[in-house]
């Protein structure tokens, strides 16, 4: 019988990834056929831009329809998830994503509707973070504290994805590597239902690969950064808050904050690399630049796909490492994860020093 339920399952996740794969790939041409019919292409001028033709930005809404579609097709009718509100959050992300990729949206206002979507989430959802999980030795938190902590979790997130899609297929794999690691664990701890969700946006994802990869002939735009980003933050809350320790709930995932910094590490390190080096130079953290970790891989030589692949093999390492290493604790384990990230970043800064004055050196290592 265990047999039979195991196939069973094997197959239905299989199908869930399949669907929502094979909707993304068919609404594809379609949507291209509309772009160059409306002449709808990326800013090529742009400085910050890696090609050097018109490509159409709205990869989202395949994405979107294809994880929409399986997700109501497919989903497991259970109060883990409120899949109606994190649907209805998806859309008001979506649309105004669109809005941005199409005219342009006002960043106040790109802001302000995040922190509508992300409270809509956390509050009526109630998908937030209930303790400190023992990060530093704290854990319970005050109900005015968690909704904070967990809006602003979801905000830094949805933009850390965004941030990301920067070259082709880097932002669709860094999801898909955290989606996957996602489901992988919520299949292990038999919370079929978020598997599901994460499974189904994994899908959606390569379906679009098949016209990101180089020569890329869509980009997800806004439309498709955000959406990930949100699906991938609330995946990520819902993995920390199933594995919280209380007095009548023994975590089956140890060190469950850890393993997830290790999984979202990748955008999030990133993201507070750039904001911290603008402050410090005296810039906006919100003025874009060519200082991203991919942008500094390519200034190395690597093409997009090479980076893309290196940047996701380091991430599974990262997380392969975490999980075995679990029972060091969250503290231990996030200061593990994030000198590891320093130090690969400082090992780019050498090649790049090496790189420039076409010399190796000691001198390289520091200045």
């Amino acid at each position: 019988m265990q047999t039979y339920l195991g196939a069973y399952y094997v197959v239905y996740y299989l199908l869930v990834v399949a669907v929502s794969a094979l909707i993304t790939i068919f609404a594809i041409p379609s949507i291209l056929h509309v772009a160059r019919t409306r002449h709808l292409y990326d800013d090529v001028g742009h400085f910050r831009k890696q090609h050097d033709h018109g490509i159409p930005r709205l990869g989202g809404v395949a994405i979107f329809v294809g994880f929409t579609i399986t997700l109501l097709l497919f989903s497991i009718i259970d109060k883990t998830i409120p899949v109606s509100y994190l649907l209805a959050g998806s859309l008001v992300l979506f649309i105004m994503g669109i809005k941005d990729d199409l005219s342009g949206v006002n960043p106040s206002t790109k802001l302000l509707i995040q922190i509508a979507v992300a409270t809509l989430l956390v509050i009526v959802g109630d998908i937030r973070f209930t303790s400190m999980y023992g990060i530093l030795g704290y854990h319970d938190i005050s109900y005015t504290v968690s909704v904070i902590l967990s809006i602003l979790f979801i905000i830094l997130i949805v933009n850390a994805f965004n941030l990301i899609d920067g070259i082709d297929g880097l932002a669709a794999t860094t999801c898909i590597v955290a989606n996957g690691a996602f489901a992988v664990i919520f299949i292990c701890i038999n919370h079929y239902e978020l598997a599901v969700v994460s499974l189904a946006i994994v899908g959606a994802l390569f379906g679009f690969l098949r016209f990101n990869i180089t020569p890329a002939k869509i980009f997800m735009g806004d439309a498709g950064s955000l959406l990930i980003g949100l699906i991938t933050a609330l995946m990520a809350v819902k993995l920390i808050e199933i594995n919280k320790v209380t007095v009548s709930n023994t975590p089956e995932i140890i060190s469950a904050p850890a393993v997830t910094f290790a999984i979202l590490i990748g955008p999030i390190f990133d993201t507070l690399r750039v904001f911290t080096m603008r402050i410090l130079n005296g810039k906006s953290p919100f003025l874009a630049d060519r200082n991203h970790i991919h942008h500094r891989i390519l200034n190395l030589g690597f093409s997009h796909m090479q980076t893309t692949l290196l940047l996701a093999v380091v991430n599974i390492g990262l997380i392969v490492a975490v999980y075995s290493l679990s029972f060091l604790g969250n503290f231990i384990l996030m200061i593990l994860i994030f000198s590891l990230s320093m130090l690969f970043n400082w090992g780019l800064t050498v090649a790049l020093r090496t790189k420039q004055r076409e010399k190796l050196s000691f001198r390289n290592l520091f200045v």
